[in-house]
């Protein structure tokens, strides 16, 4: 029954389904389906209207029944907010001066409209956000305005400012002087190498300060610069502003990543730095020479192939060109020009490729051809001097040469002290006879005692027969000038043959050394015979150096220039004049003597007058002991500088004795005199008849110290360490002859040496009558921060920001080429604005590397980011003297790994 039951459901489902697919087609099966769902969905979505209406209108009515209804004075305040207007003042003073204050708007204006009001509108038009964020940045540009007019800025500028790029220098050579100690240096990049090694460097000097974390990485950079700012704020916003986060917040992030982090990446990047220094030197003409000396130098191979496709592009262009007449030769004469730099640039890429390349110096040692300096000139030459000096104390015949010069400073003395003892007797003014021949004879004697006698030690070897004649004389013959000639000629004759001295010291590298600090590295002609007393050798192309004095070994220059002075204090009355009396030549050495004539009136109306001799030396040596006594003088006095070589030159010798002129004629300025009291007995000393005291004299002045000062090790120490702390004049001019001593590595030159550039440095700094260095210093720096020139700053920061009034786009990256080309035209401009005295006082090839060291140093950007941040550090810590900034520093630097390990390193060595 239930079988048959199946098969009649089965049976009439199946015709039905027949007939429906007969019916409707094979299509109808999906209509139905869709149908089906449509049902569905319109009726769930009139389902959910009305439970949504029914909804709302429940909650209503049970909002009004549990809730109590709104006060009307609350509704009525409510309407009365939103329709009034709620006005915001705003000061528009911020530094007090109008000039500063009107751009200095206008970068706040810049600054809100690119940064926030761009997004802000996109939320809601309401003005007041922004008003309350302006009226923020004012207040704290009110507050720094305020705290900056309180801070002297002269210690800053003068002293710290300078300390901290020559310790920046003085890390970067000690990271060289390491990377040219490791073996395994090419293994890496030298770049990196040498990063890794200046922050190891930085680390053993600081000590728990390293800022390579913040200088190479960009998260880590961007977290101190928040950081930073988050201070600032504290420090310069209002509490109310400060605690107000999401004001903070914002501000936080424009100063850090807005205004700081763009300003860091412009004033860090190398190229920037070196379009910056031929923009500031632009003036200059370009020196061909010095052009030429960087190709011949650099060991970088992009530098020289930049250099080579712009030469290539530009013969193309030369040669293109359709000219006749007069332009053809001048083009030739600028193919044959390119062609020649192209040869160097080819020949130096060569070498450097091949690995090849050697040191200069080597290569000029091994080369043979080098031009010959006469012994004469090297001993009157301070720089060549100097490296005669270390080859003879190497040989072990330095007392030899400081015999030679003793004698030397002996025979001026006593040609001068008779000079004046016959002079006195002429005008016949009384002078003891005796005293001066004592003094001589007591001068002769110690010189004898000294190097002669059998109890010299050492003692030099010469002749005992020559020495027996000499202690004769010295003990029956009254001393003269020339006592010492027959001696010293044995002595000159032994320097100049003996194996040992000078011929072998041509053939030294110290030798190479000092051609190379006298710019003389070239291939000598010779002329006349061949014992070499007609050669001559050159030096730069730019001039050349003839070794002939025939012309200047005899005669007289007649002509005189009369300097009139005249003095009032007390009684006295000087009136000077300054003839030249002649050009000496004695033995080679050739000098020239001034006549100062000294008319003294005295109170009753008498007059006294004499002559007195005084040697260019003589003047050199009363300048240095009056600087060194009275330092206040040493930007007013002015002493005529010295001449390499040909310094008998007939003109020179006319503008030396002007300049002398001029130099007595201000040393006896009635103010000077009067400003110090105690200079007058040193003057009448100098122009008194009488042989000058010379004091430490030259020969002390050349001579190294015997017992060397202890020094700071540089390795441990800021370079503003090695100030003397009970010294409080002439910081300024210190801090600079610190910083020479890192740029030049000057440190190992003798102390006449650095006295030298001492003076240069002096002469420099150019102040008025009157005036001391610190005081033109300050001139300086309060002009540096006058209302004009902080105006331009701002102006300047604007301009470059918001070129007219719109913000400047991130500029592309330059093509490498252009980039290389930069970096050789900005060390060209670099070496070719190098002063020759410069050059003249420290050496040629001494000069180039410490520019070049300066140079190499801002080449690499994340120490040129150290340095920008030192500069702001000192700047903060200048600014808030009293909020601890250096702790603060020292907190967010210590994260670094470097200063880690060295702390692990320096307890480690502590338990020892």
């Amino acid at each position: 029954m239930f079988a048959e039951a199946s098969l009649s459901v089965w049976g009439w489902g199946s015709l039905g389904v027949v007939l429906f697919l007969i019916s409707f087609g094979p299509f109808a099966i999906f209509y139905l389906a869709f149908y089906v769902l449509c049902f569905i969905c319109g009726g769930f979505v009139v389902l959910l209207l009305f439970g949504k209406t029914n909804s709302e209108k429940h909650l209503e009515r049970c909002e009004h029944s549990y809730l109590p209804s709104t006060q009307t004075a609350i509704l009525k305040v409510s309407e009365e907010m939103k329709l009034e207007s709620k006005p915001i003042k705003i000061d528009r003073r911020l530094t007090g001066s109008n000039i500063i204050d009107e751009p200095l708007q206008q970068v706040i204006q810049f600054a809100l409209r690119d940064y926030i009001q761009y997004w802000y509108y996109t939320l809601s038009d309401d003005e007041t956000f922004l008003l309350e964020i302006r009226q923020t940045v004012q207040n704290a540009l009110v507050q720094f305005s305020t705290r900056s007019k309180e801070v002297d800025w002269q210690p800053y500028f003068t002293t710290r400012l300078v300390d901290d790029f020559a310790t920046h220098l003085r890390v970067f050579r000690k990271a060289q002087e390491k990377l040219n100690e490791r073996e395994d240096q090419k293994q890496r990049d030298a770049a990196e190498e040498l990063i890794d090694s200046f922050f190891e460097a930085e680390v053993e000097m600081e000590r728990s300060v390293c800022r390579d974390v913040v200088c190479t990485s960009r998260k880590d950079e961007e977290g101190y610069l928040r950081d930073l700012c988050e201070v600032l704020l504290y420090l310069l916003l209002p509490p109310g502003d400060f605690h107000n986060k999401n004001m903070r917040y914002l501000l936080k992030e424009v100063l850090a990543r807005g205004v700081l982090l763009p300003l860091i990446n412009q004033l860090s990047d190398p190229d920037y730095i070196n379009q910056f220094i031929i923009w500031m030197i632009h003036d200059s003409s370009c020196n061909y020479e010095a052009f030429l000396n960087i190709l011949k130098l650099t060991d970088k191979v992009f530098e020289l192939e930049a250099v080579k496709d712009k030469v290539l592009e530009e013969l193309q262009y030369l040669r293109s060109l359709d000219t006749a007449g007069d332009d053809i030769n001048v083009i030739k004469n600028q193919i044959n020009s390119l062609n020649f730099v192209k040869k160097i640039c080819e020949t130096r890429i060569q070498r450097l490729k091949s690995g090849k390349d050697v040191d200069t110096l080597k290569l000029a040692a091994n080369f043979g051809k080098l031009c010959v300096i006469p012994l004469e000139h090297i001993l009157v030459h301070n720089i060549a001097l100097q490296f005669f000096m270390d080859y003879m104390q190497y040989m072990g015949g330095q007392p030899v040469l400081f015999f030679w010069l003793t004698v030397e400073g002996y025979r001026v003395t006593a040609q001068q002290q008779l000079e004046v003892l016959q002079s006195s007797q002429r005008d016949g003014q009384s002078q003891s006879n005796q005293t001066t021949k004592g003094l001589l004879r007591a001068a002769a004697v110690g010189v004898y005692d000294q190097y002669l006698s059998e109890k010299a030690s050492p003692r030099v070897q010469v002749d005992d027969a020559a020495v027996a004649r000499l202690a004769q004389k010295l003990n029956k013959e009254d001393p003269t000038p020339e006592i010492f000639d027959e001696i010293q000629r044995k002595v000159y004759d032994m320097m100049l043959r003996d194996d040992r001295y000078y011929p072998k010291f041509k053939q030294h590298p110290l030798y190479v050394r000092m051609l190379a600090e006298l710019d003389m590295l070239k291939e000598p002609s010779f002329r006349g015979s061949d014992d070499g007393d007609g050669e001559s050798f050159n030096g730069s192309p730019t001039g050349s150096i003839n070794l002939s004095l025939d012309d200047l070994s005899s005669g007289s220059i007649d002509e005189s220039v009369q300097l009139h002075a005249f003095i009032s204090d007390t009684a006295d009355t000087f009136l000077n004049h300054l003839p030249m009396a002649g050009v000496c030549n004695d033995h080679g050495k050739t000098y020239a003597l001034y006549t100062i004539t000294v008319a003294r009136k005295n109170s009753d109306g008498s007059e006294d007058t004499w002559k007195t001799y005084r040697r260019y030396s003589d003047f050199h040596n009363f300048h240095m002991r009056i600087i060194e006594q009275f330092e206040s003088l040493a930007p007013i006095l002015k002493l005529p500088g010295k001449k390499t070589f040909n310094n008998m030159d007939r003109e020179f010798l006319e503008k030396r004795k002007k300049d002398l002129n001029a130099y007595l004629q201000l040393l006896l300025n009635p103010e000077i005199l009067k400003a110090c009291p105690i200079l007058m007995p040193n003057v009448y000393d100098f122009l008194e008849n009488k042989a000058y005291s010379r004091g430490k004299g030259d020969f002390a002045r050349k001579v190294p110290p015997l017992i060397p000062k202890p020094n700071i090790d540089p390795e441990h120490c800021r370079v503003s360490a090695q100030l003397d702390d009970n010294v409080d004049d002439n910081i300024p001019l210190r801090v600079m002859l610190l910083l020479m001593d890192e740029v030049f590595d000057l440190k190992e030159r003798n102390q006449w040496l650095r006295r030298n550039i001492k003076n240069l440095l002096q002469q420099l700094i150019k102040a008025t009558h009157g005036d001391t260095i610190n005081r033109k210093i300050v001139d300086h720096v309060d002009n540096m921060t006058s209302p004009e020139q902080v105006a331009d700053y701002v102006k300047r920061f604007r301009d470059s920001y918001w070129p007219n009034g719109i913000l400047a786009e991130t500029p592309p990256r330059r093509e490498t080429n252009t980039r290389m080309r930069t970096r050789v035209a900005a060390k060209t401009t670099l070496l070719g604005i190098m002063p020759d005295e410069l050059k003249h006082i420290i050496g040629a090839d001494t000069s180039r590397k410490g520019i070049l060291r300066v140079f190499d140093m801002f080449q690499h950007q994340p120490l040129n980011r150290r340095l920008v941040y030192v500069f702001i550090e000192g700047f903060l810590e200048v600014l808030f003297p009293q909020h601890k900034f250096p702790e603060l520093f020292v907190k967010l630097h210590s994260r670094s790994p470097r200063v880690l390990k060295y702390s692990k390193k320096i307890r480690s060595l502590q338990k020892r």
